[in-house]
């Protein structure tokens, strides 16, 4: 019996060293991919502070460089606050299917039905798919500076004349899908910001993120960067916090990820709400458009991501074909989404079926291709660990 034992020991200790050494080694291949994608942006772009987040088979890796803050010297952690920028409109897609589930809204649904101001305008005929989608018939990329009060918001979609029918055009647009979030705020009972701090961030257990960041969170706050290289941080704005408004950390950024790769883990009615941001609605022929994520099946091209994140797809319309019945991709599939505010720059990427992520969050606004190139060859690596 001893004997035995302690072959069992042995047995175990070298298995448990045999899997420390696998994944110092899985660690050391990462941290090198990631090395060679950041550290030559930092430089090219004069980046003060990146934090990188990767997760593969449900390990987690982090890293992080230079600082969150430049008058202070303060190191980026993983816990540093950045600004999501458009990278919040998952979240606002996110709610929305929440809501959804709660039988509390359709898709289907008008605006007008929530906001009584619009019954009987040009948007209230687009459905809130529609506005989540961004092809409720061109709206554009921005509010008019004149609009800075909900009295301001109905008339200026009162006022609004369309381009095109609502489902035949995908115009990106903070608007539309501001007014979508807006609306799933409403159907929740609260604004979106409430909705989102106290129901859907404690369901998904993101402790670190926020729309309003509050005094204990702030020394956590990174400062962003622009043009003129003076510290800023994102301006108030209608409908800022549903479509670019959310700070959060890469930790809590890679827990969202991990929440998308393996909604089976939480409640029924959470994990249908993640399921539901993963349908894709409309076809743009460079990528499908969901509630918030974009898709592109998998493996995918490097081209094929900088091209359905173009200037052009977020500037231009762009005809779209409806998918009828709207369905989660049946094989593997990328999701990826691109956010920036004036003074910083993100972007996160996952592909369930191969259980990988990486959420990269940067104190300055570099160009989105080399956000994506970046994102690309470390998912490469990611892999090909995960097989």
């Amino acid at each position: 019996m001893t004997i035995t034992k302690l072959g069992l020991a042995t047995t175990i200790l070298f298995s448990l060293a045999t899997t420390a050494f696998a994944e110092n080694d899985e660690q050391a291949r990462i941290t090198a991919a990631v090395d060679k994608a950041i550290e030559p942006i930092m430089r090219e772009y004069k980046v003060p502070g990146v934090a990188i987040a990767v997760t593969v088979n449900g390990r987690n890796y982090f890293a992080n460089y230079g600082v969150a803050s430049k008058e202070t010297k303060a190191p980026v952690t993983e816990n540093t606050l950045f600004e999501l920028g458009s990278i919040s409109k998952t979240f606002a897609g996110t709610l929305a299917s929440y809501a959804q589930v709660l039988g509390k809204l359709s898709l289907e649904d008008h605006p007008g039905k929530y906001v009584p101001g619009l019954g009987g305008s040009a948007i209230d005929k687009a459905t809130l798919l529609n506005l989540a989608t961004y092809t409720a018939g061109g709206l554009p990329l921005q509010f008019p500076d004149a609009v800075k009060s909900d009295a301001d918001m109905v008339a200026y979609f009162r006022d609004w004349k369309p381009a095109a029918e609502p489902g035949k055009r995908r115009r990106y647009s903070n608007p539309s899908i501001g007014l979508f979030g807006h609306v799933a705020g409403l159907a929740m009972g609260s604004s979106f910001a409430t909705a989102l701090e106290t129901v859907l961030f404690p369901k998904l257990n993101l402790k670190h993120s926020y729309v309003i960041v509050p005094a204990r969170a702030m020394n956590d706050y990174a400062w962003g960067y622009g043009k003129a290289d003076k510290p800023i941080r994102v301006s108030p704005g209608m409908f800022d916090a549903e479509a670019y408004g959310v700070k959060s950390s890469a930790a809590d950024m890679i827990r969202f990820v991990e929440a998308n790769i393996r909604p089976e883990q939480f409640d029924d009615t959470v994990r249908r709400a993640i399921e539901g941001t993963h349908v894709g609605y409309f076809d743009t022929k460079k990528m499908v458009q969901g509630l918030g994520w974009e898709q592109y099946p998998y493996p995918v091209s490097l081209e094929r991501v900088l091209d359905g994140n173009s200037r052009a797809m977020a500037l231009e319309a762009n005809p779209v074909t409806a998918l009828i019945p709207p369905k989660r991709p049946a094989g593997a599939t990328l999701y990826n989404k691109t956010g920036s505010t004036n003074g910083f720059g993100g972007y996160v990427a996952f592909v369930p079926q191969k259980k990988i992520g990486v959420v990269l969050l940067a104190n300055r606004s570099f160009p989105n291709p080399e956000r994506i190139k970046a994102a690309h060859a470390i998912l490469e690596t990611l892999a090909a660990a995960s097989e």
